[in-house]
């Protein structure tokens, strides 16, 4: 197989949101599309560090209209940070959510890179793994950048207080639960997410 296409397959497998035969229709943003997307989501550019939360909590009216979705709430928390040894600044998400069955929370997290979805007329979006194969999701911004669309096939999950579990738990995406958007909100109710010291008093003056 030719490297051009080996590219194009391995960074969709890295997304985790697109099937193999769509690799032709994405490709990696350029360093201005990845400036304008990251001046989007952290509502202005992001500097050394910044954060982006969104949050959505499904209602009971909600989850009535659609008893096949397993989400009854998610938070989002983008980040950005410029790393001293080459001065490139890279994103990464934390993701935690609540079953609408289960008490218990759950978290996800992992890096980021810009991908252009041509098909989509040219959307800028978020393309995030999580390590050793644990798929991924991809973040868009609706038109006036106050959601974020998160989309998903599947992704690896951990007890929000037992990160380090060894059972195998995996959010696989539903009839309703492909596809969510969430809510900008403050940064502060994201803090749950973080569990470095430093980095929340970071986030809390965002």
């Amino acid at each position: 197989m030719k490297l051009a296409l080996i590219l194009p397959l391995a960074f969709v497998a890295f997304i985790g949101v697109a099937r193999a035969e769509e690799a032709g229709d994405i490709h990696e943003a350029t360093a201005s599309e990845a400036e304008a997307f990251n001046a989007r989501i952290y509502a202005g550019p992001p500097g050394k560090t910044a954060y982006a939360c969104f949050v959505r909590r499904y209602d009971a009216a909600h989850l009535a209209q659609h008893p096949k979705q397993k989400v009854a709430s998610m938070k989002l928390l983008v980040s950005a940070e410029t790393y001293e040894v080459d001065n490139q600044l890279r994103n990464s998400f934390r993701l935690g959510f609540r079953y609408r069955n289960r008490s218990s929370d759950f978290d996800s997290s992992g890096s980021c890179h810009h991908a252009v979805f041509t098909k989509d007329g040219n959307e800028v979006r978020l393309g995030c793994g999580v390590d050793c194969e644990g798929g991924g999701l991809g973040i868009a911004l609706s038109k006036d950048d106050k959601s974020a669309i998160v989309r998903f096939e599947r992704i690896r999950i951990w007890l929000h207080d037992n990160p380090t579990e060894d059972e195998d738990r995996t959010l696989v995406a539903g009839q309703d639960d492909g596809i969510f958007r969430l809510d900008r909100v403050d940064n502060s109710e994201c803090a749950a997410l973080v569990t470095d010291r430093k980095e929340l008093a970071a986030l809390r003056h965002k």
